[in-house]
């Protein structure tokens, strides 16, 4: 806000009393005179004066009669009118202050006192102005706010300190029944009926304890509102308190969405999600939950747990000879026999084309189980129906017992699928337990075991490092450092075998922090080489269980002198949602002290667009297996395409995994991915090779990246 220079306009009949004063104001304004009083209205409307400087005495039109047009004209009735005057009564004052004047000057005049009385006004005439000005735009802004408030799909309801509404949008009025002028100034629990929306018990209102205790409220779930017209709509969202400029809680805002049929369409969703479709029994999915509940309680009450593999035997013949639709009543029939079995210990689920299992849980006797696979079995057994012909069926059954053959619900699986085909390479139509003779895995674990520890004891850990490139230049961006285990003979054990075994041990911790501690010192030695390398490690979710992971890579950072910029720490979804707010609070004071947190596998975990606005990510990294169909499967191009407009709209950096060929290259640059890594470009290295290939290389991409690291650092 300003105000240009002002402008006063002198009306006089005498040309030297315009030139005294003239002379005397032009340096605080721009001055026009007039000495024909028939002129000044004119003259006002063209120039709008901020000061009209009026004689009294003049011939035809005298200074009254002008000041009464002037202030009769919506533009010029703002103008402030002071009279210049030889007379010094009071009745000419009171009727010029009558017909608006300010002020007066007395003839003769004195320039001092008259600069003087004519700055001050000039001073008021701007302090308006500015007042204006403010005003139109706070008037402006009201009026914006007010629109946006209405335009936007959420519901918002403004109160005052004591809970009375002041405001409600368009979509308020819509789920509560009331409108804007009846709900003004009734209290918010009135206009806003909260009950749960199972047990229809009232709920707070999220403004009472938003207002008690000064901060955001999310509303509590399974809330439903109830309008003036009876209508019920489950809604979420938050409260907040409104603060003026001072701090002062002067109110509370409410905003809240209709969820009614997100939620409705969510049950449905969890529903197919979790159900196999053609028999309603529970999937793969869900019997992994149960598992995951069940493990512990019987852990706990020290009984036993059995997964029961059924596979009906020949059904690929069956479904081939007679059709799909044959197979479908196969696989229905039989689902339900099956839940003839089911039981408050006892639960059916359909987990592929012709696999069912059985959990039994609370098992105290091992003849329990045997009588649950007969059972099965001979339910099994039984004729069906199928175009009018009977078909005898049989199932072959492999039988895990936790905690005899497990540990934990993915062994269970496992280990009675490996049992299910025992009993088929036996002759069908029979149950095995998994066998003594699979002990040989369990061995190789052990062994592995073994290996990991003593090479963790030794500092024997190696890090491989796997370049990472621009896309569309080639320029090295980066490395990937992963941790190789080497066996007895010398052969490198894959890290699938022991990673795995490393978090269940526990001793996924001491190999974190050697990798992370081999890593930063290759990092930090090729940035004194001259040649800065920014260096990916893969964090495992049980590293944030540990409170002291963010001193372990404080401290290794500055054992090495490395800037932090130089280290990415790179974690799956799952690690995210292992602990979610430890997690957060962990990555947030990392991101803080300038380490980048890159999402690696993206896609084929959780893939929640939640997640990536409340954790601190610089990259994702797009999983191999999407690049690897993405040039003959389209539903993984265009999970690939989604992910990079999703990475670009966020502004996160994005990383291709497993690129293979220059048709995949070539398909990730077409989309705009920027940066890749895989076998297209080499596969990971041990450091040696690495550095003569890659950090021994001083060209002016590396110069040009120590200029950018020494300016992060200063």
């Amino acid at each position: 806000m300003s105000v240009t220079r002002q402008t006063i306009l002198i009306v006089d009949d005498q040309p030297e009393n315009l030139v005294l004063l003239e002379a005397g104001l032009e340096d605080i304004a721009l001055i026009i005179t007039c000495h024909n009083p028939a002129r000044v209205v004119n003259l006002a409307l063209s120039y709008a004066p901020d000061i009209i400087l009026l004689d009294i005495e003049m011939p035809d039109i005298n200074g009254f009669d002008l000041c009464k047009m002037l202030k009769e004209h919506p533009r010029t009735k703002h103008c402030a009118i002071i009279f210049i005057t030889s007379h010094n009564d009071f009745e000419n004052e009171t009727k010029a202050l009558a017909l608006g004047a300010v002020d007066f000057i007395g003839r003769p005049i004195n320039l001092n006192v008259c600069r003087i009385r004519i700055q001050n006004h000039l001073h008021i005439r701007s302090q308006e102005i500015l007042l204006q000005q403010a005003y139109d735009l706070l008037q402006k802004e009201k009026e914006h706010l007010h629109i946006t408030l209405n335009s936007i799909g959420d519901a918002v309801i403004a109160t005052d300190k004591n809970e009375n509404v002041t405001f409600l949008n368009p979509v308020a009025q819509r789920l509560t029944g009331w409108n804007g002028h009846s709900a003004i100034g009734q209290p918010v629990s009135k206009i806003l009926t909260l009950l749960d929306a199972t047990t229809n018990e009232p709920m707070l209102n999220p403004v009472s304890i938003a207002l008690r205790d000064n901060r955001v409220v999310a509303l509590a779930l399974n809330a439903k509102i109830i309008s003036r017209q009876g209508r019920e709509f489950q809604v979420e969202d938050s409260a907040a308190p409104i603060k003026d400029a001072n701090g002062v809680v002067t109110g509370a805002v409410v905003v809240f969405q209709d969820v009614t049929e997100s939620i409705a369409m969510a049950t449905q969703m969890s529903h197919l999600t979790n159900h196999d479709q053609l028999t309603g029994l529970p999937n793969r999915l869900l019997l992994h939950d149960r598992l995951l509940q069940a493990i512990p309680r019987n852990q706990k009450a020290l009984t036993k747990l059995a997964v029961l593999l059924i596979d009906i035997d020949n059904f690929k013949f069956l479904n081939d000879t007679l059709g799909h639709q044959a197979g479908d009543k196969v696989i229905f029939q039989l689902s339900q026999r099956l839940e003839q079995l089911c039981d408050a210990h006892t639960s059916l689920s359909r987990i592929g084309g012709d696999e069912f299992v059985l959990m039994v849980s609370d098992i105290i006797t091992a003849n329990h189980i045997e009588i649950i696979a007969s059972q099965a079995s001979s339910l099994a057994g039984e004729p069906v129906m199928l175009n009018e012909e009977e078909y005898k069926l049989s199932v072959s059954i492999g039988i895990s017992v936790f905690p005899d053959d497990a540990k934990n619900e993915k062994e269970l699986v496992r280990h009675a699928d490996t049992a299910m085909y025992r009993a088929k390479s036996l002759g069908r139509d029979r149950f095995c337990y998994f066998s003594e003779e699979l002990q040989n895995v369990v061995d190789n674990r052990f062994a592995i075991e073994r290996q990991l520890k003593r090479a963790l004891d030794d500092h024997a850990l190696e890090v491989f490092y796997q370049p990472k490139h621009n896309l569309i230049t080639g320029a090295l961006a980066g490395a990937e450092g992963l941790v190789r285990l080497r066996a007895e003979d010398g052969t490198i054990i894959p890290p699938d075998n022991f990673i795995p075994l490393a978090e269940e041990t526990g001793l996924i911790h001491p190999l974190g922090e050697q990798v992370l501690d081999q890593c930063c010192a290759a990092a930090s030695r090729w940035l004194k080489q001259g040649s800065p390398v920014k260096v990916g490690v893969n964090i495992a979710a049980l590293q944030f269980s540990n409170s002291g992971f963010f001193d372990t890579v404080t401290r290794a950072l500055k054992k090495y002198d490395l800037p932090a910029e130089l280290l990415e720490l790179e974690v799956t979804e799952s690690a995210l949602m292992h602990d979610f707010d430890e997690t957060r609070n962990i990555l947030q004071k990392l991101s803080d002290i300038g380490v980048s947190i890159s999402l690696d596998d993206f896609g084929t975990g959780y893939s929640s667009l939640s997640y990536l606005r409340f954790f601190p990510l610089g990259v994702l990294k797009v999983d191999r297996s999407f690049v690897k169909d993405m040039l003959s499967d389209g539903q993984a191009r265009s999970i690939v395409d989604a992910i990079i407009h999703l990475a670009r709209s966020m502004h996160l950096e994005l990383v291709a995994e497993g690129i293979e060929t220059k048709a995949q290259l070539d398909a990730l640059r077409d989309l705009g991915c920027q940066e890749g890594q895989g076998y297209y470009y080499s596969k990971p290295l041990p450091v040696a090779e690495f550095e003569s290939r890659y950090v021994n290389m001083a060209d002016a991409t590396y110069c040009a990246r120590l200029q950018l690291v020494d300016s992060h650092r200063t």
